[in-house]
Parts: structure tokens; sequence; C-alpha cells
């Protein structure tokens, strides 16, 4: 305990001596962390610089759920007891930098996560808009349309990680949960992005590992991320989006792309057996496929807004195999988002979302989770969002012996978002 309040001071005396570095929050070439960062996929690329000197912003989000779900089985594994209470609290620390014209450092520290009560480093990058930091007008007309990325960072993998909760930054996701098979993973590389007239093309090379080492200098190599689309105000009321994604890599060790988020699940101990913990036991409610080294998955994302009506899609598919398999196994996601916006500046919101995951899992069965999910929301001001939803999760096709055999968990959660 006493760790823990001497990292809070120091924590608090760092953002006190922060506080008065800068009192323009604004960043160029920046995604807000507030309600004017919804529907904002990659951060802008702004054409005009407003930098000035060294600005530091100070960030950050902290979160708070009151869960009533029940969940049953078919008895062949007993389910822990769960009741209807408030979950732990998370938060994170966001630190963004404007070191130069078109130049921009972002770190996140997980304060508080369902894995790690203690302070943990998420990741950072630095991100490069202009490189007149090299010498002035240096490949000015390339860079008008070039964004550079390298760090220790959250991999641009689909569109569905801009709307999935990321710890406490749930300002973002129009929901409690994110998707059943959470594509999330932070690796060392980099990604070079090209946007002109609408069209966007990104591509990037990553080492594969979440646990960064110089230790099995033969077990990974580098993996291979693409995406490429399109992102248009086609009139006032009309935006239309839409990106195909592809990783890809044979040589990883192991495959951490549906199994990276340290933070954990947001419905906690669902599907659990009796030993569970909620801070090991953190991925409840989720599908990893299990592949161990080769992995090659492709998402596709179609994104329609009209007035405050909303759809986002996702169509996954994802194939490769564990060190004792010789063939690959394939695992499908689809999922359907539909949103309506509405009151003075969409400040209220209407959501549904159907989720289904089919896949050959590791246990040699053909496996399906659907999850049914309905809720809402009110932006009380552009940094504070509470949410309701209630979700239904069933899955079919498990073994008799398995946990998941006829296994259904539901209810109703309510969550309450800050973040600034």
């Amino acid at each position: 305990m006493r760790k823990y309040v001497k990292q809070g001071l120091l924590v608090a005396a760092f953002l006190v001596g922060l506080s008065g570095f800068s009192q323009n929050r604004q960043l160029d070439n920046f995604r807000s962390p507030d309600k004017n960062g919804i529907n904002v996929f990659e951060a802008p690329k702004d054409t005009v610089s407003t930098f000035d000197g060294i600005k530091v912003r100070v960030g950050g989000s902290s979160t708070l759920q009151f869960q009533a779900l029940n969940h049953e089985n078919s008895g062949a594994v007993d389910l822990i007891p769960i009741g209807d209470n408030f979950n732990l609290a998370t938060a994170n620390l966001d630190l963004d930098v404007a070191l130069a014209k078109g130049v921009r450092m972002h770190l996140r520290t997980y304060l508080s996560s369902r894995h790690h009560p203690e302070p943990y480093v998420k990741g950072g990058y630095f991100q490069v808009d202009n490189l007149d930091f090299i010498s002035p007008g240096f490949l000015e007309e390339a860079m008008k349309y070039l964004t550079i990325k390298v760090g220790h960072m959250e991999n641009n993998y689909g569109d569905t990680h801009f709307r999935r909760s990321d710890n406490s930054q749930a300002m973002y996701n129009p929901f409690v949960g994110n998707l059943i098979m959470d594509a999330f993973t932070t690796e060392v590389g980099g990604e070079v992005y090209f946007r002109k007239n609408g069209f966007i093309g990104m591509f990037g090379l990553s080492n594969g590992k979440l646990n960064q080492a110089v230790s099995n200098p033969e077990t990974t190599g580098a993996s291979i991320l693409a995406k490429l689309g399109y992102d248009g105000q086609v009139n006032e009321d009309l935006r239309l989006r839409i990106t195909g994604s592809m990783y890809s890599t044979g040589k990883s060790g192991r495959v951490y792309l549906y199994s990276a988020d340290r933070t954990g699940s947001r419905y906690y101990l669902v599907m659990e057996d009796t030993e569970a913990r909620a801070s090991s036991n953190f991925r409840s409610g989720r599908y990893n496929p299990g592949f161990d080294n080769e992995i090659t998955a492709f998402m596709i994302n179609p994104f329609v807004k009209y007035k405050g009506l909303e759809f986002f899609g996702t169509f996954e598919t994802s194939s490769g195999k564990t060190d004792a398999e010789t063939d690959n196994r394939t695992a499908t996601q689809l999922a359907g988002e539909l949103i309506y916006r509405f009151g003075n500046n969409e400040n209220f919101y209407l959501a549904t979302r159907y989720n289904t995951v089919t896949s050959d899992d590791p246990s040699g069965s053909e496996i399906t989770i659907d999850r049914f999910q309905l809720g809402g929301g009110v932006f009380l001001t552009k940094n504070i969002l509470a949410k309701i939803e209630y979700v239904n999760q069933q899955y079919d096709g498990y073994d008799t012996t398995s946990i998941f055999h006829e296994g259904e968990f539901k209810g109703v959660l309510l969550e309450a978002v800050i973040s600034f």
C-alpha cells in the first residue's frame, strides 16, 4: 500500500509541475481524447502548423462500471459465483508533446487496470508530419501527404482498434465491451502513411513481439502490416469510409494479436471457473484462436454516417496454427454496429451490435460464439460520458467437458467515462 501511495504522490507532483507548461491544449495532427475524437480514425493530417515551441499536453482518463451479469453452462465445470457490484476503477495517464514543427510524441501509461493495479507503460510513438527539423523545406511536397510513426506502439491493423476501449479510454466506444476477437497488439515497429483526396494507404513493419527482449533470437521475425482505403465527406450529411487491412507474420514465437490487451475485458469473471481471479483471468468473454507462430489476418471495415445515423461493420478472417499442428486453422469474425446520435450536438445516442465468431478451435471442435449488445449513452459534457449496455453472449459447439459447453452470460452494465 505504501508503494502505491508513494507512486500516486509522485504522479500528482509530476502533473502539477507540468500544468504550468502550457495552457493551450491543442496540438497539431492529434486526435482529441474527448467527444471531439469520436469517429476519428488515424490522427488528422494538418496542413498548417501552429508550432511555436515545445508544448506538453497532460491528459488522461478514468472509468468505472457497475456489473450485473449472470452466467451459466451445462454444469460440466463449475462456474465461479458472481454478483452485482462495481468493478475496479481503471485509469490512464497520457503525455503528448509537440517537439518541433510537425513532430509529436505520445506516451500512455496504465495507472490502474484489471490485470495490473499498479502503473505500467502501454507504449508510445514518435510521429513525423513535417521534416523541417532536418532542413527547412526538406521534402516539403511529399510531406503534405506522408506521415511516419515509429515506436513501441499500437499496431494499425483494422479500424476496430480506433473504436475499442483502451483500458479507461472508453470515450470512443459506444458500447461497454470490445469485440469477441479483440484485435489489438503493441509491438516495436514503424508505419508510413500516404493520404490524399480521401485515399488512405499504410505500410508497416514490426518485430512481432509483445514482450521485448534480445533473448531467443531465432524465434521471431518481421511482421507486415498494410492498409488501403478511402474516407471522404460526400456532402454535408454523408460520410463514407471503407478500409482493408492485413497483418502477417511467419515467425513470431507466439502470436499476440488477440491476446495482447493486458488491461482486461469489461465482462469481469464471466465463464470462469471457481479458481478464477479478476487479475489473472482478465480476458473473460473474449476468444483467442490460439495461434502460436504463423498468422495471416485480414479485416475489412465499412463506415457510413448519414446525419445522426451510423453503421460500422467488421469482416475478419484469420488463419494460423500452433507449433504442434501441421495444418492451418481458420477463425472468422463478423460484426455490425448501428448507432443513432441525436439531441443538441448529438449528446445522446442509442446503439446495437451483433458480433459472431466461427472458429476451428485448438480443442478440435468447430465452435461458434454469438453476442448481442444493446445500449445507449449521454455526454454530460464533452469530457464526461455515461453508458448503459445489455449484453447476451452464447457459446455453441464446445465439447461436453468444456466450461463453455452450453455456455451463456447476459445482463446489464453501467459505465461512467471521464477523458481529457
